[in-house]
């Protein structure tokens, strides 16, 4: 079994029998503080503070920031190339998805992706257990463009990301998001311990607590 925690931002520590995963370490201009992480294998999906602050994750990690395959203790990780905005690029620069294969699971975390999925990301990412997905009215998905990459990908569950904010203001981010869905009430959880055999037909949205 697996286990999901988030650290705040983009930010999450994956577990695995084997490894420790930290995706998009951020440094605290953020305004999240410090993180006080160790891991094994870091991630970096966009080259921004909020997202590449490599030296704030504790240990030797192995650190991927761009596309490609790669395995790393009994952990397998792809990374496939997409954009932070919707012009290509051209107003904040590429952003990286990573899948990860650990255990029996199936993570996909979307970083800082700001657009809809072509043929040739969905085909690359293929199935997905448990999806990660940045919502940001200004500087990542809207939540209709949220709901728009669940249908594409059509993961088991749902965690929202990058909403955030040390002062509390991703709250509204996250209710647009949540009505979106369909969503009336829920309730956060400290983290997601999750194995494939636990899934059922459909999609359902796990909230998280940022958690440093």
């Amino acid at each position: 079994m697996s286990e999901i925690t988030w650290l705040g931002h983009s930010c999450f520590r994956i577990k695995s029998k084997d490894a420790v995963i930290i995706t998009d370490p951020y440094d605290k201009s953020v305004g999240l503080g410090t993180l006080n992480q160790k891991g094994d294998i870091v991630t970096v999906s966009h080259d921004h503070p909020g997202h590449n602050a490599i030296a704030s994750v504790k240990g030797e990690p192995y650190v991927v920031n761009g596309p490609g395959e790669f395995e790393v203790r009994g952990v397998f990780v792809t990374g496939i190339w997409s954009f932070a905005d919707e012009v290509r690029g051209a107003e904040r620069g590429r952003n990286c998805i990573f899948l990860f294969h650990l255990d029996d699971l199936i993570v996909c975390h979307l970083g800082s992706l700001a657009h809809t999925l072509n043929t040739q990301q969905i085909e690359a990412i293929g199935e997905v257990n448990v999806l990660l997905l940045p919502i940001d009215e200004n500087t990542s998905l809207t939540a209709a463009r949220a709901t728009e990459v669940i249908s594409q990908l059509e993961p088991h569950i749902v965690i929202p990301m990058h909403y955030s904010s040390a002062n509390g203001a991703g709250k509204e981010m996250l209710e647009k998001f949540t009505k979106e869905m369909g969503i009336k009430e829920y309730t956060p959880q400290d983290k997601l311990a999750a194995k494939s055999s636990d899934f059922d037909e459909g999609t359902r949205v796990v909230v998280l607590e940022a958690r440093s």
